[in-house]
């Protein structure tokens, strides 16, 4: 790996850890001039290594404390595969992912309660015509991790 690889790695995982970073800061920390650092990053956004910046939500001081994970699986697997469209709408969904295996979706969900978690499983299923399976979240360790950053 060359040295230039290893420069962007350290870049990426500083990023990721603290987005806000200054470039005066992260210059400090990969041992570049800050113009070097401003350059490396603007270059690593326009490959895509880096595609955006955004805030850590504490969502229980937002008042969504309530956080699930909801399986779907169409009750016709004949029918077309549009749930993500369908289910757009849906302030509450903050994620949709395409899985392997049993369900063809898995949702993280976020709400205020019990009674609104019902109430979203409902819309859900008459929104994309589908069964759910849920898995309420009672803690969170950790969530967001930086990752392990390798740019070969």
């Amino acid at each position: 790996m060359s040295a230039v690889e290893e420069t962007d790695q350290a870049i990426v995982a500083a990023l990721a850890t603290d987005g806000r970073m200054s470039y005066t800061d992260l210059a400090t920390q990969v041992g570049l001039s800050v113009s070097a650092v401003h350059q490396r990053v603007r270059r690593l956004e326009q490959r895509g290594v880096i595609s955006g910046y955004g805030a850590k939500v504490n969502y229980e001081a937002i008042g969504l404390p309530l956080t699930a994970f909801v399986a779907i699986r169409p009750f016709d697997p004949a029918q077309p595969d549009d749930a993500p469209e369908r289910l757009a709408h849906l302030p509450e969904i903050e994620s949709c992912f395409s899985v392997a295996g049993e369900d063809f979706y898995i949702l993280l969900v976020r709400v205020k309660s019990p009674t609104d978690l019902e109430r979203l499983l409902q819309e859900i299923r008459t929104s994309a015509n589908v069964t759910t399976r849920t898995t309420v979240v009672l803690s969170t360790p950790f969530e967001q991790r930086p990752p392990q950053v390798r740019l070969d």
